[in-house]
């Protein structure tokens, strides 16, 4: 009879739980604990540890907060630079701007509306930027403060915004639009002035048609009255501010891109649709003075070049000591159709073409001035590309590039999964820097990188932190993320240890996944004893070692035959797998394991024992760094392509590796280089399978199952990569959201195993249809089964936000299940493993080493392992895997595991400390394993009980080890499922982490399950942020945001309060430099005698007020909030008074205005009243 315990129900109700999904399990119960089950009568032995564990963890200590975000921006649109405070704004698509200054100095700001980023203007050494966004508003932010934010919008209503300028240390901004108008707002103040440039006063009156929208504003470096418009048609227009007139007009019969001018004001150059260069002279504007076409071929008979593609930008920049340098992008010449985009570099006589690997959306030149009108002087152009930012030095001949301090190369390969470790050994990042640093490329610049602006300190929190990074061409990337920064420390490339795929060839051993075969698809690191593991999407393992030392040697390789085996198909010796009749079984032996001696394959027909891809043979030099120790390969059985690995699991102490897959376990001692374990995952129930279900032929399904494994290729991850899935999100009820999806893959990955969130194994899914099965079948020998055009087959993924009505030919998730529903498919994939000491059984006494296995459908299994008692017999004696007959369930698939002392304490797995494997020093001493078998903190007594702690995509439950009492249990969603549970240290406590699918950010309180967080942070819009999101020890979790971006993310109040100290300044007070003295000469002859009083000439006075329908005005919200958050204390406090006293003195001031201008309408008044009077003080009545 199920009981629970009455006070544990009052606690529950005395929590607070923002979630209304909490509550007990069938025995009743309520409120935040969930109910507290205990089967068989043990409710004083299970009640017993409640009382002996204080929970430290509150609701207090968690926060949800974004900290930073690394990486390229996604989908970049413009370009700006701040060439006193030396700092680049860069605008994307998605309405994101990020700001970067020396390394650490990296800011992300969005737009509330998500409109693309048009422009970005910097008002130079004011610490302000303003963007101009595709849904026509102006906007400024503010940048004195460490998250910048919008202090005035400007939202236009009846025009475009198509190109802005803002002249240096000018309070206003020219606006050009659509319609060929150009407007003027007052940066102070974002209002419109009533000074308008209406394009028909602009053009001559006798020109007929509309010249386009404004493409280029900008001022005379000679005169600051006279200002440049050009439009797209190719007028260019120089019109007197003062005068309201055009002094000049000229006319190119090809369409204008860019504008740039000569730095003393008297030509400028035009960049043209047709790829030519055209140099206008102020004095003759009638035609060019000169026109080149820097890539079009010179013709014969003596005709104007032909056309190249459009020059989208131009730059003309000149030097005192040397010829003044002119850049631009695009032009190219039309026959030289596969050509890459290009920068070209004309100096002098000298052109140089720059090709580039993705294409340029902007550039700009750094020059040493902030001044138009002198001698530009540049030093380096920064180039905008589409996947990449590259600066090229332009003060050496051969025009190196500067090497990137930034982390923007996390997409040189798709993202395929992440994992994060805070808090790890602080000799892990110098140790990986040390090897990752010889493989440093050669021929950067020697010059500082010129990005340099900004602040940036260590802040309080410097724990070691390292993010790892699997990629789709096999690579994987160690990061080192201390301190809220991001370096990458080591690259290892896991395709190096197998040969080389040849196109065209029809090899026996055809690869199955036909693109990025290599991708890395889970990864296990163990930072202690520096073993790490890949799984790759070729079904196969690699296990590497860690070594200082380079190394020449063949690779160790295990081939393993992991099928689900049925009843009616003969196999060579039926009797090598048997289900375990006893604990005490006898293993088979390596050799009729693997199945790889006895069987071959047919002669063309049926694949057989045949591995997805070829290791190396011959010996292989490996460099200092991670060298592969074994590499472990699933082969084809019976024609049928091995399936994805769902689970992976490594234990250095134990010297064991543990994988699963949907149709079963393998276990691998890569110390002996033997297969211990090898089966159906139906077979590792024996007796104790609790539905007791009968094998059956997989015939039927057969057919689909090389198609459906390959479906979950990795190719696809961004989506500018042609092909996508349609997934579609069924919400309660039959309504479909349809949402395009980056990955190719049916939705296995989101959950890392084999079945689909909707629980449909490796072979249900949405099926092909009887035509495309019997070309399935049909395919010749060296084919492979799968061909990449039919990924796209409109397959449509159900993801789980359903009820149970609403599934069909699929699992049901719940835990009662109907037998029918199991006959459907009897596969059970294995998505969690976990290597512990534990107790196995029920009655143990001691701990024992044991292997935690979780499926698919919520069983949770122990295997026992027996290693060799002592450390000497361990490379020569068998390891020994039985099952314990222990058989727990849970509601979903299972997703992780925990373990906790009788304290709370978590324990770590045993682990070997770190040696050498080719260490010099051969001595006894070295050669010795040294085994760390339970963490520090609960090394002297392990007590007589422990917890596990285990979570399923529906529900988490404690159990009292070796009693196997179910303590707490916590149905964490119905209608969503889990996407990454992780059992994390958090301010010396311990707590679970989940993500779930529906977007919410959940913890919970160990070992009761308290509800302490849930946020509603992030819907899963994407299959990118479900297959990359973890999270880490101290408060801290990430996921990638983009294809080119990883996104931070805290949920410690701790961190939350600290990450104003940890974030870098964007300004810092400089000097504007002087500028130079112009001479007499020059300025008695060079322009302009007079200066030019912006103010009064577009001022209310003169211009008058802007039509308000025009645009309207939005105030932001960065004024006294930006000041809040940037400082604290003293300062804070004088800051926001001062600014309460500048906006009480400026209320003062308008005051006075209105009075003064009161009294002075009452005189006028009072004058207009003694004329009237006087004129008829005289007048008899009759004369009126």
């Amino acid at each position: 009879m199920k009981k629970f315990n009455f006070r544990k129900v009052l606690d529950g109700l005395t929590a607070s739980s923002p979630s209304g999904s909490s509550g007990g399990g069938s025995g009743g119960g309520s409120g935040a604990g969930g109910s507290s089950m205990h089967p068989g009568g043990t409710a004083g032995a299970a009640g017993t540890p409640r009382d002996e564990i204080q929970e430290t963890l509150t609701s207090d200590y968690f926060q949800i907060c974004k900290t930073v975000r690394h990486g390229f921006p996604y989908l970049p649109t413009a370009l700006a630079f701040d060439p006193v405070q030396k700092i680049l704004a860069i605008g994307t698509r998605t309405g994101a701007i990020r700001i970067l200054g020396r390394p650490g100095v990296d800011c992300y700001c969005q737009h509330e509306s998500g409109a693309a980023v048009l422009q970005l203007q910097f008002l130079i050494n004011e610490g302000a930027l303003v963007s101009a966004s595709a849904d026509d508003a102006l906007h400024l932010w503010n940048l004195r403060q460490k998250r910048p934010a919008i202090l005035h919008s400007l939202k236009f209503n009846r025009e475009r915004i198509t190109y802005c300028h803002l002249p240096f240390q000018s309070k206003w901004l020219y606006v050009g639009t659509e319609r060929g108008n150009t407007h003027i707002v007052n940066i102070e103040s974002f209002i419109l002035s009533g000074y308008v440039i209406m394009w028909n006063k602009a053009i001559e009156l006798s020109t007929k048609t509309h010249p386009g929208p404004v493409v280029h504003l900008s001022d005379s470096p000679r005169d600051e009255g006279k200002l440049l418009i050009g439009y797209e048609n190719g007028t260019v227009v120089l019109w007197d501010l003062r005068s309201k007139r055009a002094d000049l007009r000229a006319y190119y019969d090809e369409a204008i891109h860019s504008v740039a001018w000569h730095h003393e004001g008297k030509q400028f150059m035009c960049s043209h649709s047709d790829g030519s260069l055209t140099l206008w002279n102020l004095k003759s504007p009638n035609r060019p003075f000169q026109t080149t076409i820097p890539h079009g071929k010179i013709q014969r008979d003596g005709k104007k070049p032909e056309s190249c593609k459009p020059i989208l930008k131009v730059e003309y920049k000149t030097c005192k000591s040397s010829e003044p340098f002119v850049i631009f992008s695009g032009g190219l010449s039309y026959d030289k159709a596969c050509r890459r985009p290009s920068l070209t570099i004309m100096h002098g006589k000298a052109i140089t073409v720059l090709e580039m690997d993705h294409p340029i959306v902007d550039f700009l030149t750094l020059c040493e001035t902030p001044y138009p009108n002198e001698f530009q002087e540049p030093y380096a152009v920064v180039v905008l590309l589409e996947k990449d930012l590259i600066v090229v030095d332009l003060t050496q001949s051969n025009f190196p590039i500067f090497e990137n301090p930034y982390p923007i190369d996390i997409h040189e390969s798709p993202v395929t999964c992440t994992e994060y470790f805070a808090d790890c050994p602080p000799d892990l990042i110098p140790v990986l820097y040390s090897v990752g640093a010889k493989h440093k490329k050669q021929g950067y610049s020697n010059k500082e990188w010129p990005i340099s602006g900004g602040a940036w300190n260590l802040g309080a929190q410097t724990y070691p932190e390292i993010i790892i990074t699997g990629h789709a061409d096999g690579s994987v990337k160690f990061w080192d993320a201390s301190a809220i920064t991001l370096q990458m420390l080591y690259k290892l490339k896991t395709s190096k240890v197998f040969e080389k795929q040849k196109t065209g060839e029809g090899k026996a051993t055809a690869e199955i996944v036909e693109e990025d075969p290599f991708a890395v698809q889970m990864m296990y690191w163990c930072p202690e004893s520096r073993i790490f593991c890949v799984a790759g999407v070729s079904a196969y393992v690699i296990v590497y070692r860690f070594s200082k030392h380079e190394v020449n040697t063949e690779i160790s390789s295990l081939e393993v035959r992991l099928q689900y085996e049925v009843e009616d198909i003969i196999t060579p010796e039926p009797e090598i797998i048997p289900p375990f009749p006893d604990a005490s079984s006898q293993l088979p032996s390596l050799k009729s394991l693997s199945g790889s001696t006895n069987t071959v394959a047919c002669e063309g027909t049926m694949k057989d024992s045949i591995p997805c891809l070829s290791v190396k043979t011959r010996p292989v030099r490996m460099p200092p760094g991670y060298q592969a120790d074994l590499v472990i390969q699933l082969v084809w059985v019976d024609g049928e392509p091995p399936q994805q690995i769902t689970s992976l699991a490594v234990n250095s102490a134990y010297g064991l590796v543990a994988f699963g897959n949907c149709n079963g376990l393998a276990v691998v001692d890569f110390m002996q280089k033997t297969v211990l374990l090898s089966m159906g995952t139906l077979d590792l129930y024996g007796s104790s399978d609790p539905y007791q279900r009968q094998p059956r032929s997989p015939r039927k399904s057969k057919q689909f199952a090389a198609d459906n494994f390959c479906m979950r290729g990795l190719s696809n991850f961004y989506p500018d990569l042609t092909k996508r899935i349609r997934t579609s999100y069924q919400i309660k009820g039959s309504r479909k959201l349809s949402l395009p999806t980056d990955l190719k893959t049916d939705l296995d990955h989101v959950n890392g195993h084999c079945t689909s969130p909707t629980s449909q194994s490796c072979s249900s899914g949405k099926r092909l249809s009887s035509a495309d099965v019997s070309k399935a079948n049909r395919r010749g020998p060296g084919r492979p089964p799968f061909r990449k055009a039919q990924s796209a087959a409109c397959m449509e993924i159900s993801l789980p936000v359903t009820t149970e009505e609403n599934r069909e030919n699929s699992f049901s998730r719940s835990r009662s299940s109907s037998v029918s529903s199991i006959d459907r498919d009897s596969k059970e994939a294995i998505t969690a493993l976990y290597f512990m000491e534990s107790f196995a059984r029920k009655n143990d006494s001691a701990v024992s080493s044991c292997l935690w296995v979780g499926t698919g459908l919520g069983m949770v299994l122990i295997l026992s392992l027996n290693l060799p008692a002592s450390d000497d017999l361990r490379q020569s004696e068998p390891v020994m895997v039985s099952p314990s007959g222990t058989v727990l369930t849970l509601k979903g698939p299972v997703l992780t595991f925990a373990c906790l002392d009788c304290m709370g304490t978590l324990t770590h797995p045993p682990y070997e400390v770190w040696r050498d494997p080719h260490s010099a020093d051969d001595g006894e001493k070295t050669r010795k394993r040294k085994l760390v078998m339970h963490s520090p903190s609960s090394s002297q007594d392990m007590g007589d009980h422990q917890f596990a702690v285990i979570c399923s995509e529906k529900q988490a439950k404690v159990f009292s080890l070796p009693s196997q009492t179910c303590l707490y249990v916590h149905n964490i969603t119905e209608t969503s499922f889990l996407l990454r549970a992780d059992v994390v240290t958090l301010c010396n406590s311990v707590c679970l982490a989940c993500f779930c699918a529906n977007g919410h950010i959940m913890t919970l309180s160990l070992p009761s399950l308290r509800p302490l967080l849930d946020i509603n942070y992030l819907p899963v819009t994407d299959m990118r942020i479900a297959r990359t999101f973890c999270f880490t020890n101290e408060g801290q979790a990430l996921y990638l945001s983009s294809p080119t971006e990883i996104q931070r993310l805290t949920y410690s109040q701790e961190m939350c309060d600290n990450l104003q100290d940890m974030l870098g300044d964007l300004f810092t007070p400089v000097e504007t430099p002087e500028a130079q003295n112009r001479g007499f000469l020059k300025g008695l002859f060079g322009g302009s005698g007079q200066a030019f009083d912006r103010e009064e000439l577009f001022g209310e006075a003169t211009a008058g007020k802007a039509s308000r329908s025009l645009a309207q005005h939005i105030p932001g919200s960065g004024g006294i909030e930006g000041v809040r958050g940037a400082a604290g204390g003293v300062i804070g406090d004088l800051t926001r008074a001062r600014i309460a006293l500048d906006e009480r003195g400026q209320k003062l001031g308008e005051l006075d205005e209105r009075t003064a201008s009161m009294m002075a309408s009452a005189e006028a008044f009072s004058k207009h009243a003694h004329e009237v009077m006087l004129k008829y003080k005289d007048k008899k009545w009759y004369q009126f």
